[in-house]
């Protein structure tokens, strides 16, 4: 299966999300109007397929520092903690799936996210 059918799948599991393409990428909002992931291809000086997503305080910092073959401060969206992920170095799907979800639940209304539990 191709990356951004996985990402598509993750990311169109989560309440009310749907996908659109912003600034020539297929991304995905919550409600239509607050994006959570953001899937891009050999764009922004990253070779391969990539996703963006808002991630928890201090998660940022750690995942880049530990492994900065997989991780990285994507531009535009970085200083606000957003995480960059290479998905063409050894993906770890499960723990993709976890990064999508936690960037849909800093995004998300409450009453949506608990919907996950």
């Amino acid at each position: 299966m191709d990356p951004l059918t996985r990402i598509r799948a993750i990311c169109l599991e989560l309440p009310e999300s749907g996908e659109r393409a912003s600034h020539g990428s297929p991304t995905f909002f919550v409600r239509g109007r607050t994006a959570f992931t953001m899937y891009l291809e050999d764009a922004h000086r990253e070779p391969g397929a990539t996703i963006w997503c808002p991630a928890p305080e201090g998660v940022q910092g750690e995942l880049v520092d530990a492994e900065p073959r997989r991780f990285f401060v994507p531009p535009y969206v970085g200083h606000r903690g957003w995480i960059g992920v290479r998905l063409d170095v050894d993906p770890d799907w499960d723990e993709i799936r976890g990064i999508v979800r936690d960037g849909y639940r800093r995004v998300a209304p409450k009453k949506l996210s608990a919907l996950m539990d």
